[in-house]
């Protein structure tokens, strides 16, 4: 046969093979969207803190996909309109679903006015960004082959994953990756590669099982089934590196005993009610009751001392006085806690000062506080800051209404912050890394406090502002993820609940109970190991956009100036 008569055999029958790919795919609008439900359903069955249901995410999108594709391929106007709102219904919903909670931890600090509009940064902003990714993928699809147009999906959506750990308006609770904190079996190779590892190889997953789905829609005999054996091959091989690396992990480090507390002060009663005195005297009887001769650390909770206690006097403040006074009974005692502190200035030293009606300007920190059996004092301050409730967005760009904010009591700025991590180190040499809440979402920051010679990772939090809903599980969860990036072990202590301690694969090996007064102690391992994630970050997320920009680029290139037809 000719080379060009199997030229055209091959060209008849990929437009065979297109004809009987569309008729099959063809859908209406309403079947489109239910199948953007059924991905919207699926990725919220999976999400944490659902148990034994995170596979789904490796197939969640695939409805999706489904209704992306007969979209494109259909003769209908304004298909790029219909791609977005398909996909902004799938997205929409299942951020909605899994972070409901997110209002109650917002309307705790401000009244509905701004509740509302903040709590839609969650819901409606992440969702958002996950559609935009693939609309720029439907875009691409029209000018580049299939291949390069997923190459540019993964990319996209991972980039615009990594904008929301890196902006301003930030909220990385619903990255892929973090899905796998609800078997973290099966993330231990995220020492290697963080959390973008595990939305690499989801949306790869996805994008395979879409694939091997439309194969066997459309071909026959046993070439159809290659796709799927591809497909099963990016599955199981992570799955069995992960359980192999699980089972044969070694707890390495040097044991330190250390206890955690959580004494269960009601959040809107903490402020206001209960003396800051009478909260001490709680937390330093739950220490007592467990700690033991040889016990080196105490860690308490978020804004465990409610007072705003001046820094530069914190040794003469009353409440210090009185935790040294506890820490004398323990002669190797280390006390982590949270503290909300304030820094006097004589002018506008940072951006994000107030200035005080004595003519000064002051910083008020949501802090952790170290105290030793010395004069040694060492601060932390909370970087990682709630947008809208803790900080407001892009402050040097609206700096410019300082004033006007003064003049209503406020500022642009919210809460202080510190810009780069770093360690706090005990007289013994211990180093721990202070997280403060939410900042337990950000595995590169922490990774720096590693790197930086934390030998273990102290969560201290309030999550008791989310009331008993699935937020405070996801919390717990996700630290789960820091331990294997890092091989670390981690004591959380939550005001409330969920406290516990976990080892460095991830598994809690102690917690407590929602809502209740109590004190846990465990012998940690302190590890001075550094693994490849924390030398390296999220060095995946960064490559990815880069391409992701680069090949966002082609769209704007093949329309203006390079257009089919010109080609």
């Amino acid at each position: 046969m000719s080379l060009s008569k199997r030229s055209v055999i091959n060209e008849s029958f990929d437009k065979l093979m297109m004809t009987t790919l569309r008729q099959h795919l063809k859908m209406n609008k309403q079947q489109t969207y239910l199948l953007a439900l059924l991905s919207a359903f699926l990725l919220w069955l999976a999400w944490p803190p659902m148990p034994f249901t995170t596979p789904l995410l490796l197939i969640g999108l695939v409805p999706l996909f489904i209704a992306i594709d007969s979209i494109a391929n259909s003769d209908i106007k304004k298909a790029g309109k219909r791609v977005f709102l398909t996909a902004g219904l799938t997205f929409l919903i299942w951020n909605t679903a899994s972070t409901y909670w997110v209002y109650n931890a917002i309307s705790a600090y401000n009244n509905p006015i701004v509740a509302i509009p903040v709590s839609l940064i969650p819901y409606g902003l992440g969702a958002l960004l996950m559609t935009f990714s693939v609309w720029l993928y439907y875009r691409l699809g029209r000018y580049v082959n299939k291949t390069v147009a997923y190459i540019g999906l993964i990319s996209f959506y991972i980039a615009l994953e990594y904008l929301q750990q890196t902006w301003d308006l930030a909220f990385p609770w619903m990255t892929l990756g973090n899905g796998l904190a609800g078997m973290h079996q099966l993330a231990q190779w995220y020492d290697y590669t963080g959390v973008y590892g595990g939305s690499l190889w989801i949306l790869t997953s996805n994008i395979l099982a879409f694939e091997a789905y439309k194969k066997l829609k459309t071909q026959s005999g046993y070439l159809k089934f290659r796709p799927l054996g591809i497909w099963a091959l990016v599955v199981i091989i992570p799955i069995a590196v992960s359980l192999t690396k699980y089972f044969n992990a070694e707890q390495k480090g040097t044991p330190s005993n250390v206890v955690v507390v959580q004494p269960n002060i009601d959040p809107y009663q903490k402020l206001e009610s209960i003396p800051p005195a009478e909260q001490i005297q709680i937390l330093t009887h739950l220490s007592d009751s467990i700690g033991q001769t040889n016990t080196e650390y105490f860690i308490w909770p978020e804004t465990a001392i409610p007072n705003y206690a001046n820094e530069e006097k914190i040794r003469t403040n009353p409440d210090f006085i009185r935790l040294q006074s506890f820490l004398n009974k323990y002669k190797n005692g280390t006390l982590i806690t949270g503290i909300e502190s304030v820094r006097w200035y004589e002018d506008k030293k940072t951006i994000s000062a107030k200035k005080h009606p004595n003519g000064m300007f002051y910083d008020n920190y949501n802090s952790a506080m170290q105290v030793e059996n010395s004069a040694n004092v060492q601060f932390y301050h909370k970087s990682k800051l709630v947008p809208g409730a803790e900080k407001m967005p892009f402050p040097k760009v609206f700096s410019f209404m300082d004033g006007v904010f003064a003049q209503l009591g406020g500022s642009v700025s919210g809460w202080g912050w510190q810009d780069k991590p770093s360690v706090l180190y005990a007289q013994s040499g211990i180093g721990a890394a202070p997280v403060v809440c939410y900042e337990s979402l950000w595995g590169d920051w922490i990774g720096e406090q590693v790197k930086d010679g934390a030998q273990f990772i102290a969560i201290i939090t309030n999550d008791g502002w989310w009331g008993n809903t699935s937020g405070k599980d996801q919390h717990e969860m996700y630290a789960k993820l820091r331990a294997i990036e890092t091989h670390r072990d981690v004591a959380r202590s939550a005001n409330t609940g969920i406290s516990c301690f976990i080892n460095q694969r991830g598994d809690i090996t102690q917690s407590t109970k929602w809502w209740t007064r109590t004190a846990i102690k465990a012998n940690i391992n302190l590890n001075d190991e550094i693994t490849f994630y924390v030398k390296s970050g999220d060095i995946i997320a960064q490559l990815l956009s880069i391409a992701a920009i680069l090949l966002a680029l082609i769209i704007p290139y093949r329309k203006w100036i390079r257009k089919p037809g010109n080609a």
